[in-house]
């Protein structure tokens, strides 16, 4: 028989989306993906380059598990350069990914019933990792007219005496909102007078487009740092989502008890990986900077286009590069006499009907939305929503 946490863990949404949607390219049908999450550009050659290197100097053997000091060096600089934030090496933990490093700080944190509050719209994995750590996901619904970003108010209903941590993500995946700084403040306070833990997801920081500016939250003080613990990694910012190498930043304590737990858990993060990652944090940065701007004008190009289609509505994002889109003004419609029920239905008429990659949002928490990505070609992007606008304009 299966364990009970085993049991209560839901697939992840997005993944199950862009297999399906694989699987189908792979039969010759012709489908166009906006569910994945991941950048669609090559990682940079000079970070290729690096790890060809790695390769033909034979650094292929373990590392120390919570990684190698040249990469936790270059982390540090990073977020002294970008944030002002002063680390030692012994607070950084490098894992399998930025999804790892969330699931090692939970480890490090909860006792069974231990409270996380997470806001909703949310990335899935989030209430996932929680559970399967033995804590309790606690959702606090934001709404949109505050751009789904949480308030202190709302926060401070959420707290209890099992509260042990918030999760923030800025830029959020999937709404793609940016948190103020007076909006941080704001939560940081409650965080020091209630004296619970703040992770901060940071992994798309780079990726954002308006007049906001990214702040870690850490950054505010240093009693808030204290209270900090900094997720990041290499997937978003440098097209290597498959490389897997994320981390984290942390006071020591934790930071020792992440690597207590990833030593016996994984070990170290491939070898190969972390050389190429030394190289992405420690090179110029021109092509960050281009992968950016090409975002900037598929959001541009896709919010223009959604805004004037029948039934939808979205929020423009500042960053990541997902648009989070309300559908609920096609439930109880019909195509082609069958009737569109919910986001879930929705999103698989589009995939049967016309080859429609999308995920729908009760997996972030927000049943009448949708999760439409960016990270895809320029074309595909205007093919998809001509596809889209094809099928709303036969609903009835």
């Amino acid at each position: 028989m299966l364990s009970r946490r085993a049991l209560q863990i839901t697939p992840s949404p997005t993944l199950t989306i862009d297999a399906k949607a694989k699987q189908m390219r792979s039969e010759g049908i012709d489908v166009i993906g906006f569910g994945a999450g991941e950048p669609d550009f090559d990682t940079p050659r000079h970070i290729k380059e690096a790890a060809l290197e790695a390769i033909n100097s034979n650094f292929t053997r373990y590392t120390p598990a919570s990684g190698i000091p040249e990469l936790k060096e270059a982390i540090c600089k990073k977020l002294l350069l970008d944030h002002g934030l002063e680390y030692q090496p012994q607070q950084i933990v490098v894992s399998n990914g930025a999804k790892h490093s969330l699931f090692n700080i939970f480890a490090g944190l909860l006792n069974e019933g231990d409270e996380v509050i997470i806001p909703a719209p949310y990335w899935v994995s989030y209430p996932e990792i929680v559970k399967l750590n033995g804590g309790v996901p606690v959702i606090v619904d934001t709404k949109i007219e505050n751009n789904f970003k949480l308030t202190g108010p709302e926060l401070k209903k959420a707290l209890s005496p099992r509260t042990k941590a918030l999760v923030l993500n800025s830029p959020s995946n999937p709404t793609g909102q940016v948190f103020l700084k007076e909006e941080l403040e704001e939560i940081a306070a409650l965080a020091l007078e209630a004296n619970f833990y703040l992770v901060s997801d940071e992994i798309y920081e780079k990726l954002i487009y308006g007049r906001n500016k990214h702040i870690s939250i850490a950054s505010l003080s240093e009693e808030v740092k204290r209270l900090t613990v900094i997720i990041n990694g290499v997937s978003k910012t440098f097209a290597m989502t498959g490389w897997r190498i994320g981390y984290s930043a942390s006071d020591a304590k934790l930071a020792t008890a992440m690597s207590n737990i990833q030593s016996h858990a994984t070990s170290n993060p491939n070898s190969i990986a972390q050389k190429a990652a030394c190289e992405a944090l420690t090179a110029p940065q021109v092509s960050v900077e281009e992968m950016r701007k090409a975002f900037a004008m598929r959001r541009d190009y896709m919010v223009e286009r959604v805004k004037r289609m029948p039934y939808l509505s979205c929020l423009e994002p500042e960053g990541a590069f997902y648009l989070f889109v309300n559908v609920s003004e096609t439930f109880s419609k019909e195509f082609r006499g069958e009737k569109v029920e919910n986001a879930d239905n929705l999103a698989a008429l589009l995939l049967e009907q016309f080859r429609i990659a999308l995920v729908p949002g009760q997996g972030f928490g927000a049943p009448d939305y949708v999760r439409i990505s960016y990270a895809v070609s320029q074309e595909n992007i205007r093919l998809g929503l001509d596809r889209i606008e094809s099928f709303l304009q036969e609903l009835s």
